[in-house]
């Protein structure tokens, strides 16, 4: 994501010469199950964050809980967002959207919501056709 200032002696005091080892269990602490393989380096008022989050407020959240710590003043973000694998769908003889969404989302009232994430491919959400193939959003 790149590098981001801070005020150098503004923020959470830590102890020194432990400040990766405290600004990292902190991430890990408040953003728990939401990082995964965290590494932190502190040197010369730089931290550098590895890793993956599960999504962008998680990585702007590990930036921030970096960034304001006492005695740093640039974080340099080289975290990589976890992407959900792709789910694809075959229709089925007898399927429409409402039917899919129940079974994928266990509410069939999200049929809006496949149909526009489809829109490429199904014009008329009335109008699907058994070997059709579609994909079935993960972040809804």
């Amino acid at each position: 994501m790149g590098i981001f200032e801070f005020i150098k002696n503004i923020g959470k005091a830590v102890g020194i010469g432990n400040e990766a080892e405290e600004i990292q269990a902190e991430i890990q602490q408040k953003l728990a199950g939401q990082v995964e393989e965290l590494t932190v380096t502190y040197a010369e008022g730089t931290v550098i964050l590895t890793g993956t989050v599960a999504d962008q407020a998680a990585r702007e959240k590990a930036v921030l809980l970096a960034g304001n710590v006492q005695g740093v003043e640039k974080v340099d973000d080289r975290l990589t967002i976890r992407a959900p694998e792709p789910v694809f769908y075959t229709i089925q003889k007898g399927d429409t959207l409402s039917k899919i969404a129940r079974e994928h989302y266990g509410d069939a009232s999200k049929w809006k919501a496949l149909f526009e994430a489809n829109r490429e491919v199904i014009e008329d959400p009335d109008l699907i056709y058994p070997g059709q193939r579609i994909r079935i959003p993960q972040d809804l």
